[in-house]
Parts: structure tokens; C-alpha cells; sequence
């Protein structure tokens, strides 16, 4: 296990305050003070099972107490999907799970009809801890993937926490699903609606393995509120598609990602579908998920720098290409990791993903600084240019040819220390 595995933190600032120009805290929501505590009608815990050769917690357990909770889930688009992933989409009632059984140091992917039969069984197991039916129960892992997963590590490990469940076991569930992250990414909010204040708690994982097409990361949110399954699968599928879908740290599809709204209704807070309770409530989604799709960014394993790519133009898949490229160039990344404001290679990721458009007349600026102009250079202060890029966010604008379609990717820098990590992940 590398060392940046055993350097698991208590997330510090990075994993609290709302602090990126890009994913504001609206003005009816505000950061609770005690972020281990979750919505009314949830409890969750983490012990350590042994699945980890550090000996750190490694099995959660979120249980949600009301019979009338309502869910929405999203998952991996992988074609290789992990067996926990697998089970889930075809066992569970999607609109009404009530628990989620997680482990972290093995993926049980690409681990066939043998995986399958294990995840059934942390399934089974977690459906007698929680006291519900198991197709009430979604399953999760991470870690690493290929390696047979002993469900019976996890049975124990649910059994030694079951008496364990507490409504301010946040921070302990938490623990359980880090694999290669620097800190905690976990974020509580209570947000003021026109019918009532609702909490609105979440925790994620992920640093390595990520690409906008839903990026390996997990991340679980509750609330309070009471919502019909049809609106939470709304407000999930909306908030996803501008978080987790538009963040990149290497490019990679897990095989795993899986992210889980619950809604227990204990504050007896109706989110009633096209209200202002319901944009409201949205918007507090909105930006918790942005925040921690950022998190994870900036937790990009080795990274130092965060960046933004937004495009526009006139043609929808054009703009959305060339956006993925700039954030997925190793030469992009490695120019932000030192800060080296070589929009150069911008340019040239651009006219990789639109090959069959030359010549095309793109526009390039970098932190407000008009570098390009319908590719050609236009002058500019390179002194000013290379103080803006070594800031901790640096953003970039591309335009293409027309207008009607804008998209953006975040996405973090490349270093010496991702090799590092990658280089020895299983070891």
C-alpha cells in the first residue's frame, strides 16, 4: 500500500468551507456546524473488517429509519461494471432503498459469477443489520479491481458494527470508503425552504480514476425533506450531469461509481415537484455536488491545481468534444501542474478532436487574458499571463465558430506523483 494511501486526513478546509469561484453556496443555504450529524431518520457507522492491510476502517453501514424513504441513484456507464453494481441495478428497488452496506480495499470487479455471489452476500447481511428487505439494500465497493472479494470479511465487519449505528456517524462512515484520498469529502448543509429548514449531508470518495462520463468515485446524500422517488431521480439526474459528470483526473472510467440521494421526510418538509421548494432545494443540491465533484479534483491524486475548461460554439458535439480533450491532454495538465501558461497546447488539443474541421478559427483565453483570436496570437502581458496561471484554480475559454451550445469540464493537472501512485498502486 503506497504511502499516500496510509495518509487518509480528517478533510481539514479542503473538505469544508464552500470556498471555489465555481460552485457558490446559494444564499439560502448555509455550511452546518456539526457535520458528523446526519438528516433525522438516518444513522450510519465504520469499523475496520481487515479488508485494508493498514487496519483502517474499511466497512459502512447507512441505514435510514423511515418506511416511507424515497431514493434515486446513478451508476457507471463502464461496460465493465463491478459485481456490487451489477447487483444493485438489478435487486433494488431503486426508489426506495434504505441502506447502503460499502467497502473500500477491493472493487469485487472483474471478479465474475463468484463477485456477484459476494456482493449478494454483503447484501444480505447488511438487510438483517439495517432491518430491512435486501432489495432495499444497495451494495458498493472500491479499491482495487481483479482481486476476489471474501465476503465474509464483510459480514464480520457488519456484525461488529451493528450495535454501532448513530445519527452523528458521519465521519465514521466516511472512513470506510477512502481509498487514495488525501481527505475527507463530505459536506452538511441546512437549507431554508419556503415550507421549512431541511438538512442536506453527503460523503464521496475519489482521486484517481475519474472522467466526465460519470467519474472511481462514490458519494452518498441524505435529507430530511420528503420527496416523491420521481423528484429525487429528477434532482439527482440534473445535479449529476453538472458535478460528477463534468469533472476529469486521468481520463479513466471506473468501474464502479455509484452516487445514492435518500430522503428519509422525518422533517415533514414536502418538496412538491415544479415548487420554489423544489428550486430551492435543487439549488442546495446543486451546489453541495459541485463542491464535492471539486474536491475531488483538487484531491487529484499528485495534483497541485484545478483548472476549468469551458467551450462555446455552434455545434453541441464539437463543443463537447473539444472540451474533453483539453482536460484529458496530458500536455494541458502538465502545463497546469507548473503553471506554465503554454496556451499552445490548448490550441493543438482542440484541433485533435476536431481533426475533420480545419482550418478552424479557435479563440483562446486564459484567466481573462485574450491569448488567441481565430487561431492566431493577439498580444498580451506575459508576465501578467504566467502570475495569473499559478494560481491554485486557473480557468480557460475556447470558442469555436457560431454560438448556441456552452459545456465545461474541471479537471486537475499532471505531476511526477501520479506516476508515483499509479506506479505502485498495488503495492
Amino acid at each position: 500500500m503506497s504511502a499516500r494511501q496510509e495518509s487518509q486526513g480528517s478533510g481539514g478546509d479542503a473538505a469544508g468551507a464552500f470556498d471555489s469561484r465555481w460552485a457558490p453556496l446559494p444564499a439560502h443555504a448555509r455550511t452546518a456546524s456539526d457535520p458528523d450529524v446526519l438528516p433525522a431518520g438516518f444513522r450510519a457507522a465504520g469499523a475496520a473488517a481487515g479488508l485494508k492491510a493498514s487496519g483502517k476502517t474499511d466497512v459502512g453501514l447507512l441505514v435510514c429509519d423511515s418506511e416511507q424513504a424515497t431514493s434515486a441513484a446513478r451508476f457507471t456507464r463502464s461496460g465493465t461494471a463491478a459485481a456490487p453494481v451489477l447487483l444493485t441495478r438489478e435487486r433494488c428497488s431503486l426508489g426506495a432503498l434504505r441502506a447502503v452496506v460499502v467497502n473500500s480495499g477491493n472493487a469485487n470487479a472483474a471478479t465474475g459469477a463468484q463477485g456477484y455471489q459476494e456482493a449478494a452476500r454483503m447484501q444480505g447481511a447488511a438487510a438483517a443489520a439495517a432491518g430491512v428487505g435486501e432489495d432495499r439494500v444497495a451494495v458498493c465497493s472500491t479499491g482495487v479491481i481483479g482481486v476476489p472479494l471474501d465476503g465474509s470479511v464483510v459480514v464480520k465487519g457488519l456484525a461488529a458494527l451493528r450495535g454501532e449505528l448513530r445519527r452523528d456517524g458521519a465521519g465514521d462512515f466516511q472512513q470506510a470508503i477512502l481509498t487514495t484520498d488525501l481527505f475527507e469529502k463530505r459536506a452538511a448543509l441546512d437549507v431554508e425552504l419556503p415550507s421549512g429548514v431541511v438538512r442536506l449531508t453527503a460523503q464521496c470518495k475519489g482521486a484517481g480514476m475519474i472522467q466526465p462520463s460519470f467519474a472511481t468515485m462514490l458519494c452518498f446524500v441524505q435529507t430530511d425533506a420528503a420527496m416523491s422517488a420521481q423528484t429525487a431521480d429528477l434532482l439527482l439526474g440534473v445535479t449529476v450531469k453538472r458535478s460528477f459528470d463534468r469533472i476529469s483526473v486521468d481520463g479513466q472510467l471506473s468501474t464502479n461509481d455509484t452516487a445514492i440521494l435518500m430522503a428519509s421526510g422525518a422533517s415533514g418538509v414536502l418538496v412538491e415537484p415544479e415548487s420554489e421548494d423544489e428550486e430551492r432545494f435543487g439549488e442546495a443540491l446543486d451546489a453541495l455536488l459541485r463542491h464535492l465533484a471539486l474536491l475531488i479534483v483538487r484531491d487529484g491524486e499528485g495534483s497541485v491545481r484545478v483548472g476549468r475548461v469551458v467551450v462555446r460554439g455552434g455545434h453541441g458535439p464539437n463543443v463537447e468534444r473539444a472540451a474533453r480533450a483539453v482536460a484529458n491532454s496530458p500536455l494541458v495538465k502538465c502545463a497546469l501542474n507548473g503553471g506554465d501558461p503554454n496556451w499552445g497546447r490548448i490550441v493543438q488539443a482542440v484541433g485533435m478532436a476536431l481533426a475533420d474541421t480545419a482550418p478552424l478559427p479557435v479563440d483562446v483565453a486564459i484567466e481573462g487574458v485574450q491569448v488567441c483570436v481565430a487561431g492566431q496570437v493577439v498580444p498580451y502581458d506575459e508576465s501578467d499571463l504566467a502570475r495569473r496561471v499559478a494560481r491554485e484554480e486557473v480557468e480557460l475559454v475556447v470558442g469555436l465558430p457560431g454560438d448556441g451550445f456552452e459545456t465545461e469540464v474541471l479537471f486537475s493537472d499532471l505531476g511526477h506523483e501520479y506516476v508515483r501512485i499509479n506506479a505502485e498502486y498495488k503495492t
